[in-house]
């Protein structure tokens, strides 16, 4: 089995720690910052091995350089923007397989957010790590993409299995579910989502990590019928 800790940094991102028991390995995906994530290792006792990079932005990478420094780990990031992650050992791309001990992570392209983005999906574990792609009730703004890619990427996302565990990199859950709530006031799965959601962050609680089938009912994003309705909503999320 693997175990997943998320780590809260800066204001509002997660960093996650995965951890296989079985070989004792264990992975960062997208650390903001290095001291956190130290120390989280070291309470329990685990080794860095690996970092998994899925974009360039510097709150996915920032803690890249000290980790590597502290542990001697390996850095693997999208190979469209190697040039962005000075600190890359491996390049990856759509279709690659890295690994935890036994547990294989397939590579999914899903640019949008930015120009090379990727997903780690450990199928296996229904398990993804999605950076900044899909977020609770989102998802991430088009700074180097399309609506058009970004439709495309939840198009795919949306064809996983409903219970696929989906780890993202932000608490952006309570802002989402509000204004999806104005999209689609008539969603009864959306109205209960937020109000849970209000509830949750009321008593200081995470909202993340989320699930496939959570988004397929509540994710206005992931329930846009074209790239048009797609790009709207996220032109009013953006304006909001």
């Amino acid at each position: 089995m693997l175990e997943v800790v998320r780590i809260p940094v800066l204001n509002d991102n997660y960093v996650w720690l995965l951890h296989d028991d079985a070989s004792g390995q264990t992975v960062v995906v997208d650390p903001a910052v290095a001291e956190p994530v130290l120390e989280a290792a070291a309470a329990r006792g685990w080794t860095i091995d690996q970092i998994w990079n899925t974009h360039w932005h510097g709150d996915h990478v920032g803690g890249n350089a000290a980790i590597k420094a502290a542990t001697g780990c390996i850095i693997t990031g999208p190979a469209a923007e190697a040039g962005k992650i000075g600190t890359l050992d491996r390049t990856v791309g759509e279709g690659d397989h890295v690994r935890i001990g036994d547990h294989v992570a397939t590579v999914m392209a899903v640019p949008a957010h930015t120009a090379g983005h990727v997903a780690y999906h450990l199928a296996g574990d229904h398990i993804i790590f999605i950076g900044d792609t899909l977020f609770a009730m989102g998802c991430g703004r088009l700074f180097e993409g399309t609506a058009a890619q970004m439709f495309a990427n939840m198009a795919r996302l949306a064809a996983l299995p409903d219970d696929t565990i989906v780890y993202c990199a932000h608490e952006y859950t309570l802002s989402n579910g509000r204004f999806a709530l104005g999209i689609e006031p008539d969603n009864v799965a959306l109205a209960q989502r937020v109000a849970a959601v209000e509830a949750a962050r009321a008593r200081g609680e995470a909202t993340v990590p989320t699930s496939i089938g959570q988004e397929r009912a509540t994710n206005i994003f992931m329930r846009a019928t074209d790239v048009t309705q797609l790009a709207a909503r996220r032109a009013a999320k953006d304006a909001a």
